[in-house]
């Protein structure tokens, strides 16, 4: 009976498992669907504000000569890791830490690389190996665009004071509940969009060009990162609750089996009690 005890055990810690994923599983799907509207509404106008920037950009001719879109020569390299806090959550941080490894000793293979990292799981994994000059892990306590506005500004003064000369953001991009995309964005310079002949002649300029652009270009990189990191706050719900449904089902179907051999050992014991209590009864009778 020592084996039945140890599946009884089994048994009951596959249910507890179980019910924890299955919980986890619910509570991931309810922050999916705010998080999930929030990316859906303000993607066309991230989307939409960046096209503006690169069409502007691209009417510059060098006159404005806009600081954040100074190419220079790479020696620094700046890349914005975004993760989460917690794990149990599929491939979700395993793909951004991959990618981002890939564009530190590939990508950028003897260039000066350093880490901005969002999310726990990016600085401690990265902080082993590059370094890691800022961890924003607290920008998930409170996501709002003015909190992820302030750490952008200081992404920005970091290109235009020459500290860095080119910065990289990499996220996951929410596709659907068990899809996410790896993405890698240059945040700065800023990519002006490839078209043939001028754009100046697309658009009326009031009240300047200059003014304009001085105004659009921080907000719209300001727009750029907010969005990146509401896309990895919705694939991180999205992948977590993906994943806790796999382990609900693998719980049930471990659990379903362990029943099946506890009863048919179950049975092989009682069968084998009454086969010695009826050799017994018989070699009394003899």
């Amino acid at each position: 009976m020592a084996n039945l005890k140890e599946i009884r055990n089994r048994i009951s810690s596959v249910s507890s498992t179980m019910q924890i994923t299955s919980a986890m599983k619910m509570v991931s799907a309810a922050k999916l669907k705010k998080a999930q509207d929030a990316i859906t509404a303000m993607r066309p106008y991230a989307d939409k504000l960046t096209e503006l920037l690169q069409n502007l950009s691209a009417s510059l001719e060098g006159d404005s000569g806009s600081v954040y879109a100074d190419n220079r020569i790479v020696k620094k390299v700046l890349i914005v890791s975004i993760t989460s806090n917690r794990g149990l959550c599929g491939a979700f941080n395993t793909n951004i830490l991959k990618q981002s490894v890939h564009l530190a000793e590939n990508v950028h293979a003897g260039k000066e690389v350093d880490f901005v990292a969002f999310g726990k799981k990016a600085n401690d994994f990265l902080g082993k190996r590059f370094n890691v000059i800022a961890n924003h892990s607290g920008v998930y306590d409170d996501l709002t665009f003015d909190n992820v506005a302030e750490i952008a500004e200081s992404l920005m003064e970091l290109f235009t004071n020459g500290a860095y000369d080119r910065i990289e953001i990499v996220y996951n991009k929410f596709k659907n509940a068990a899809t996410q995309i790896v993405m890698t964005e240059q945040f700065l310079p800023i990519v002006p969009l490839e078209v043939e002949g001028s754009v100046s002649a697309d658009y009326t300029f009031e009240p300047s060009k200059i003014e304009i652009i001085e105004q659009l270009i921080p907000k719209s990189l300001k727009t750029q990162l907010y969005k990146g990191i509401r896309d990895s706050f919705a694939s991180e719900h999205g992948a977590r609750m993906t994943a806790m449904h796999k382990a609900t089902d693998n719980a049930t179907e471990m659990r379903d089996q362990l029943k099946l051999t506890y009863n048919k050992a179950r049975q092989a014991a009682i069968t084998n009690e009454i086969l010695e209590i009826v050799g017994g009864a018989e070699a009394l009778n003899n």
